[in-house]
């Protein structure tokens, strides 16, 4: 991954602030389900170990703060501006796909979705909107967001700790990046090929 959303080029630029503003947008703005959320807590880790970024006690206090902030931020939207969210046309940005595709991951999963969507690119953002249109209560709805942002930001944020203890690994960090990056994206695969398989 190269460019701008390359999580080591990010984390340079804009440090332990601007991973913050990645993870509370991707988590609850509409407009940020594109960020890589998951490979720059992996590299944030990665980078703690290297001694190149805040220690690792930062980085697990202010990253689940973040991300749980985003959730937050992503209900109330939802429950202020309700469906007419998930009525635009498609855009650039914005396909009724991705909609389609969190609305039938929370059907599944139902209150439990604000947890487990923290780890699925894309439905992970739009679920939470979701989950306000749905009028999800505030409450439950905090519990989960808590419990998921701790385990996701805190947890992908300690695996890249720990693995960047280890020499190849700190060796190669841009390999392990797309690494991560690949198996973000892996869940996402599987639905688009499950659902094709459905419809087919």
């Amino acid at each position: 991954m190269t460019g701008f959303l390359d999580p080591t080029n990010l984390i340079d630029t804009f440090g332990l602030i601007g991973i913050a503003v990645v993870l509370f947008a991707e988590c609850g703005l509409l407009v940020g389900f594109f960020l890589p959320g998951d490979s720059l807590l992996f590299t944030a880790g990665l980078l703690a170990a290297a001694g190149r970024i805040a220690p690792l006690w930062v980085l697990l206090l202010v990253l689940p703060v973040a991300a749980i902030a985003g959730n937050l931020v992503g209900w109330w939207i939802g429950r202020k501006a309700g469906p007419a969210v998930f009525r635009r046309p498609d855009s650039r940005l914005f396909k009724a796909d991705h909609v389609d595709r969190s609305q039938a991951f929370f059907d599944r999963h139902g209150p439990r979705t604000v947890l487990l969507a923290r780890f699925v690119p894309v439905v992970r953002t739009f679920a939470t909107v979701m989950a306000g249109a749905s009028r999800m209560d505030l409450r439950r709805f905090a519990l989960w967001s808590a419990l998921g942002g701790v385990l996701w930001a805190g947890g992908l944020t300690l695996l890249g700790f720990w693995l960047g203890q280890v020499a190849l690994v700190r060796e190669h960090v841009e390999l392990f990046v797309l690494g991560v990056v690949a198996l973000s994206l892996l869940p996402v695969v599987v639905e688009v090929l499950r659902t094709r398989r459905t419809t087919a």
